[in-house]
């Protein structure tokens, strides 16, 4: 497995770097993707709150001041339960043997999962704070998140980080590093699958402009939970599928279990990311019959 496309050695994961007192200090583009991310999903729900015409009775769930206070609340929930999901979902035995490495997200490690969490937390907080109905609430984060997971997770790729599986594709990518050519029964390079680009292309271009189009095309801000439950079957499903082609983290695989199965089923297997998308898929379930009751009894009214 010699072919694929050799990794650019000019990406590195700094931006800048700006020595300061015998200091570097780094800009990098995993804290810029976050960032521009966040910025992009404000714009998009004030974009939505400022448009009374697309939503029920046209009054929008919020003003565009209490956007901004929770976007701050946000922040809060992304960075801690991402943070918190890493150390608990992926690496509990060792942040338990290095309490003190917990807040060092600097050194990388987040959670989609429990970032996911800590949202989920934050919306409800303020939907209760300003009286605002939480589907509808619920509706504009997931609406605003495609674009940081699209930035995401090309900032993964440029960090080299959170690789395929070996793959013998032509667009297979030969990472750098021991891990990432740590290949068995493969001479030469090792080209991987670019699993960080289909989940960009699948959560956040595909995914985003479903949703874009439903909520300022098709109405769907009129029907509360409609495009939250759609994202969350969507990223759940994109998700499930790219894990059959993304590497497992390292502390789940062994020579017994290459593929880093948490779960086996005989011959088959799922894996972390698999088993923590599996409850995202039936919230969106949920949701989308939350928004068909919810439509059902508008109706008979």
């Amino acid at each position: 497995m010699s072919t694929g496309i050799l990794f650019p050695e000019w990406l590195s994961p700094e931006i800048v770097t700006i020595p300061v007192g015998g200091i570097e200090f780094a800009l990098r583009w995993y804290a810029m993707a976050y960032i521009v991310g966040i910025l992009i999903g404000w714009r998009l729900i004030v974009a939505a709150v400022s448009r009374p015409g697309l939503w029920t009775g046209g009054a929008a769930p919020m003003t565009r001041e209490q956007v901004e206070d929770m976007v701050t609340w946000l922040i809060v929930g992304i960075i801690v339960g991402g943070r918190l999901g890493f150390v608990f979902f992926y690496q509990p035995a060792y942040y338990l043997q290095n309490p003190l490495q917990i807040p060092a997200i600097w050194q990388g490690g987040m959670s989609f999962h429990g970032g996911f969490l800590g949202v989920v937390l934050a919306v409800i907080l303020c939907a209760r704070k300003y009286g605002s109905p939480l589907g509808s609430v619920a509706d504009l984060l997931a609406l605003a998140t495609p674009p940081a997971l699209f930035l995401g997770r090309l900032a993964n790729f440029v960090n080299a980080e959170l690789w395929g599986r070996p793959t013998e594709m032509p667009w297979g990518v030969v990472f750098p590093g021991e891990l990432a050519q740590a290949c068995p029964g493969v001479e030469g390079l090792c080209a991987r699958h670019p699993s960080q680009i289909y989940e960009a292309l699948l959560e956040g271009v595909l995914l985003g402009t479903i949703l874009l189009v439903g909520a300022f095309r098709a109405g769907w801000l009129k029907r509360p939970w409609l495009t939250t439950g759609v994202f969350l079957l969507g990223y759940g499903l994109s998700r499930f599928v790219v894990e059959f082609y993304r590497q497992a983290d390292a502390q789940f695989v062994t020579p017994e279990n290459p593929w880093g199965h948490v779960l086996s089923l005989g011959d088959w297997g799922i894996t972390m990311g698999q088993l923590l998308s599996l409850p995202m898929v039936a919230a969106g379930l949920l949701a989308l019959a939350l928004s068909a009751r919810g439509r059902r009894a508008r109706g008979a009214a």
